[in-house]
């Protein structure tokens, strides 16, 4: 029964791993925007935009595994002090009537603007940037299943093993 939460938390691991690197990627190809502008006065549309779908890939695809190991945003102004029994129930709660039903949301309402982009191969943001708006857009979706997936993986271990 655990092999599935197991999956689950080595699916967010493998993902964050293969996305890290984006980042060291993404303060590279800026400092060469920077460099190309107002050393060389070179500068390119698509470039620029590839730092935007960098950034966006590390946080959408990364906030499954910020979740896995407990890093997300929290407010604790009652969780802090809390009993570890407390912060397990607190836990439980968020999970099953704040998180989840807000990722289902965003899930179902932004999937016709996912799918449509998708439909037409949605061009570029701005004129000469990349033309893969359509892929910008899944990740909205990818973001919503990975955090719907290591919630239920939390959530599982904390209904029926108790732990974190």
């Amino acid at each position: 029964m655990q092999a599935i939460p197991d999956f689950i938390d080595g699916l967010n691991r493998v993902t964050a791993k293969l996305i890290r690197w984006l980042a060291l990627f993404m303060v590279l190809v800026q400092f060469a925007i920077v460099v190309g502008r107002y050393v060389f006065g070179v500068n390119s549309i698509a470039v620029q935009e590839s730092v935007l779908y960098m950034h966006a890939t590390l946080f959408m695809l990364g906030a499954g595994y910020t979740l896995l190991v407990d890093r997300h945003v929290r407010v604790d102004v009652f969780y802090a002090k809390a009993s570890p029994a407390t912060q397990r129930r607190i836990d439980i709660f968020g999970h099953l009537f704040l998180l989840l039903p807000s990722m289902v949301v965003l899930l179902y309402w932004s999937w016709p603007s996912v799918r449509n982009s998708w439909r037409i191969l949605e061009g570029p943001i701005s004129v000469g940037g990349i033309e893969a708006v359509f892929l910008l857009k899944t990740l909205i979706p990818a973001f919503c299943i990975l955090i719907i997936l290591q919630s239920l993986s939390l959530l599982a271990r904390l209904v029926f093993w108790k732990t974190r």
